[in-house]
């Protein structure tokens, strides 16, 4: 079992090519089969499978097969943990650069009347 720095080190990875980012704005309309996803892509059918495979593996992408046609959808936890992290990111940054904005701006000090 993957521990959840892994885990989103599996999500950045495959967030990381444009392809798979494409794949996954697509999804978040909605179910789509491989052949719908490979459709708009200039690209073999075997090459967008190769893509859903790296989006499966880091349990961003499920898919089901129901006959011949292999549906998937967008499994969103694992979203949601990359967002949780950015964000938690995003609001320590902003802490820091709301301390040193207050730095710059405090009051100054000449030399030798400190206030």
């Amino acid at each position: 079992m993957l521990n959840h720095e892994e885990a989103l080190d599996l999500v950045f990875r495959a967030l990381g090519d444009r392809t798979r980012r494409t794949l996954v704005e697509r999804l978040v309309r909605g179910p789509a089969s491989v052949s719908e996803l490979a459709e708009p892509l200039t690209m073999s059918l075997a090459a967008v499978v190769q893509h859903l495979q790296v989006l499966e593996t880091a349990g961003i992408v499920r898919s089901e097969k129901v006959g011949r046609v292999r549906t998937c959808r967008i499994e969103p936890e694992a979203l949601r943990a990359a967002e949780h992290w950015l964000g938690h990111q995003r609001t320590a940054w902003e802490s820091k650069l709301d301390r040193l904005g207050d730095f710059l701006t405090g009051p100054e000090t000449t030399e030798g009347n400190p206030s």
